[in-house]
């Protein structure tokens, strides 16, 4: 029962646990984006949501941060949103506690901080970097948004469609009862 009890807490903290918004400030288009596995090259910029304080900066160094995305070795929100980037793509991350710190203090951030970062990808092992980065246009940006738009309204409809089939068989009055529901 114990194990049922603390099952079910979990369940319901990763269920009401925030999400990452990730906010593409500089579009580009590439032939290659980051995936999972590459060894990435990042410049950034860390600072605290609560007072805008700034707690690290690659900018500062002159040095971008060298890892392997995907693998574990940054904070989860890194890990999972920084890829399908472009080489010269800037993404602003907002990451609650959740994906980065969480309840722990590092350094200059407290526990249970938001982190905003800005990132700017400067490089994929093993990929040429352009010799000019493209950016996209803000028509292009809107058409691929409009189609993901599209492409969701088209599911919500077969979805809705299907439930309602299943609600005029269930009142079809054939004398069964349809528990499809």
């Amino acid at each position: 029962m114990r194990f049922l009890t603390l099952s079910i807490a979990a369940l319901v903290a990763i269920v009401a646990a925030e999400e990452v918004k990730v906010e593409v400030t500089r579009a580009v288009e590439c032939e290659r984006k980051s995936q999972k596995g590459d060894k990435i090259s990042v410049h950034y910029r860390g600072t605290l949501q609560s007072d805008g304080k700034q707690f690290d900066a690659s900018y500062d160094r002159g040095q971008p941060l060298d890892f392997v995305v995907g693998k574990g070795s940054v904070i989860k929100g890194w890990d999972d949103n920084l890829i399908d980037m472009c080489i010269g793509e800037k993404r602003t991350l907002t990451i609650p506690p959740e994906f980065g710190y969480g309840d722990r203090n590092m350094g200059p951030i407290p526990a249970g901080s938001t982190l905003i970062f800005e990132t700017e990808l400067m490089g994929i092992g093993g990929v040429k970097a352009p010799e000019s980065i493209i950016e996209k246009t803000v028509s292009s940006v809107a058409s691929e948004a409009t189609e993901g738009v599209k492409a969701a309204i088209k599911s919500k409809i077969a979805d809705a469609a299907e439930a309602a089939k299943i609600i005029i068989a269930d009142t079809d009055g054939d004398g069964q009862e349809h528990n499809e529901l």
